[in-house]
């Protein structure tokens, strides 16, 4: 099964590419900005001095390319989720649980 362009002189066709390259990346831009109006940067708490012991003992041990901030509020549902605030430091373990599901993740919150 031939492409619609297969038939397409070089020139027209890297021309194109070209085109819908440049089509692409302004979607992005623009889809960057309206992202960054709609989602303003988190106001980073200065952390209390027991926090801040719990992020060192977690970058001891996970690594600091291991932390993530927690972007909102978590109440755990199930018997081992965490309830976690915004602002939150916790290091991630694994991108998925125990059961393999991957919009869980199993994180050490330092506690």
């Amino acid at each position: 099964s031939q492409m619609p362009h297969g038939h397409m002189p070089l020139p027209s066709f890297w021309k194109m590419v070209e085109d819908t390259l440049q089509q692409s990346g302004t979607q992005i831009r623009t889809f960057c900005q309206a992202f960054e109006t709609v989602t303003p940067s988190p106001v980073t708490q200065p952390l209390n001095p027991a926090e801040e012991r719990k992020v060192l003992s977690l970058v001891s041990k996970h690594g600091p390319d291991k932390l993530y901030q927690v972007t909102s509020n978590i109440s755990g549902s199930k018997d081992l989720d965490l309830t976690l605030q915004r602002g939150q430091i916790v290091a991630l373990l694994q991108s998925m649980d125990t059961k393999g599901n991957t919009s869980r993740w199993l994180v050490d919150a330092g506690g």
